[in-house]
């Protein structure tokens, strides 16, 4: 049986909508439509910026918090009075919230559908001689495209993959079996990889830092071949990228892109490192989510990180630490996985009881209180303990700076590890040496190179960097439900994976119901 979806409201996503029939024959003049819009590349470049723009929007119940709830780093957390969803994401239920998974699937196919109208009117824009400024916009254009596609993707399991935009006649199409998503997110991301050119823009200043570069396809290109081979046992890319050609895209980006590791890890994150802090257009940042605090509360821009105020301590300003809500508690099982000299361990997370800050649990009404919370984007205070945000005249609930890293060096140095180790184990272990060498700041603690070691190393390396629980998915049922499930005593942290999901999470009901029923709940969560 064919499942179906319907794409609602797609047209009204971006207001590029055509006029009504009384102004067919004249040409607006006070908004900007795709039929007299896209004629300069000064057009085009605002249509690239709308796209980006989009990359904004992570915020409560997006990504980036769900998958840390949901896998084996985080609890659900917030407040005791607050609404039961973070548990439900965290325990893998689904009972008062049936479109709990609806901002992931709506942001997705609002990129994909504004890459949509962008890549369809670059050939009405008069680019004179400068051809290789459309590709260079084709190239970030589809990209950002396979990103969308992907965020969704690596969530629900089959969507509908979006080469165009859709007409009326097209709201309800099909979800499509994995492979065809994912050979369009190959496409693209070669696209841009063999396109872009060799600008690595992470350097201090540089007015590009944020946009795509070849380096960050090439990671990208490694990220996705890892998860679909692995979370659907296939040997290739949907047809479209081999073992070695995602292993040489990869060994280019750690060889020639002019990407590093940071000497000291902690001073990658702000919380961690107040005084060393690199800064975030550093050498190792491949691509990152910018934001600035420039909304000054205005809530309906998305200038603002509206993330990191979820993760803050709850129930007022404690230290160094900004106050915020609370949410995706540590769980215990991860701190205590690193190594006592193991740097990462301090720089990532609030010790309450180490760092000597008098939490009181109770008085905050914070739920499932762990000792430990986010120092990975976690806001900050001045010395005179005032949100740095708010004594810069903006709103702790939306106009936090901090960019969103979405691939650091150190990922792309492990992924190399993984794609290497059958057929090059010793660049294999000098990419894995690299990153633990930073870690533990001397050579002291090398360890043979194998799979799980790598696995375990992305754990440490990455954790509350929202990729762990898909580099769960992709070793398989038995190892995600051994490392998700949790029976300590106390049942506020009981958690138990359910494998009939296989990982994906509730599609939107909203979804179902527009569909007039002809598309199915994925499994497990009827």
């Amino acid at each position: 049986m064919k499942t179906y979806i319907k794409l609602f409201a797609l047209s009204s996503l971006l207001v590029l909508g055509s006029c009504s029939e009384d102004f067919l024959e004249n040409e607006p003049y006070t908004d900007k439509v795709t039929e007299n819009f896209y004629k300069t590349p000064s057009d085009a470049f605002e249509g690239l910026v709308a796209v980006y723009d989009v990359l904004q929007r992570e915020a409560y119940g997006t990504q980036l918090i769900v998958s840390e709830q949901a896998s084996d780093n985080c609890f659900g957390g917030f407040g005791i009075a607050d609404p039961t969803v973070d548990l439900q994401w965290d325990r893998f239920q689904y009972t008062t919230d049936k479109d709990m998974n609806a901002l992931t699937w709506t942001n997705s196919y609002l990129g994909i559908y504004r890459a949509n109208v962008l890549l369809e009117n670059l050939d009405k824009v008069n680019w004179g001689s400068d051809t290789a400024l459309k590709t260079r916009y084709e190239a970030e254009a589809r990209f950002l495209r396979a990103h969308f596609h992907f965020q969704a993707a690596k969530m629900f399991g089959d969507i509908i993959p979006l080469d165009h935009t859709v007409t009326t006649s097209e709201f309800e199409l099909p979800r499509q079996a994995a492979e065809v998503t994912y050979a369009l997110i190959a496409n693209d991301l070669k696209f841009a990889a063999d396109n872009l050119g060799n600008e690595n823009y992470s350097q201090a200043g540089n007015a590009n830092y944020g946009r795509i570069t070849k380096w960050a396809a090439e990671a990208y290109l490694a990220r996705t071949f890892l998860f679909y081979t692995g979370a659907y046992n296939k040997p290739d890319l949907a047809g479209v990228i081999t073992k070695a050609q995602a292993t040489t895209y990869i060994n280019d980006a750690v060889s020639n892109s002019g990407h590093g590791l940071v000497p000291d890890f902690a001073n990658l994150w702000l919380a961690a490192s107040l005084e060393n802090f690199v800064g975030e257009d550093n050498t190792e940042m491949v691509w990152a989510v910018r934001f600035n605090g420039s909304g000054k509360g205005n809530w309906d821009l998305h200038e603002g990180n509206r993330f990191q105020v979820n993760i803050a301590p709850r129930g007022g300003s404690i230290g160094r630490y900004a106050t915020g809500w609370g949410g995706a508690t540590v769980n215990p099982k991860l701190v205590e996985a690193y190594e006592p000299t193991d740097s990462r361990r301090a720089a990532s997370f609030i010790d309450y009881a180490g760092e000597n800050l008098n939490f009181d649990a109770q008085a905050r009404e914070q739920r499932q209180y762990t000792g430990y919370s986010w120092k990975k984007y976690c806001p900050i205070t001045n010395a005179a303990g005032t949100a740095v945000v708010e004594a810069n005249g903006g709103n702790f609930q939306i106009d936090n700076y901090q960019d969103y890293a979405i691939i650091r060096f150190a990922d792309v140095l492990l992924m190399a590890a993984e794609l290497n180790l059958d057929g090059n184990a010793g660049l294999a272990q000098a990419d894995l040496d690299r990153v633990r060498d930073r870690a533990f700041k001397n050579t002291a603690h090398r360890i043979p190179v194998t799979k799980a070691v790598i696995m375990e190393e992305r754990r440490l390396e990455l954790a509350l960097e929202g990729l762990r629980y898909f580099d769960l998915i992709r070793q398989g049922m038995g190892v995600m439900k051994a490392a998700i499930d949790n029976n300590t005593g106390d049942s506020q942290f009981n958690v138990t994976f359910r494998p009939e999901t296989l990982g994906w999470f509730a599609l939107p009901q909203s979804q179902i119901v527009l569909s007039n029923g002809s598309i199915q709940q994925n499994p497990g969560w009827n």
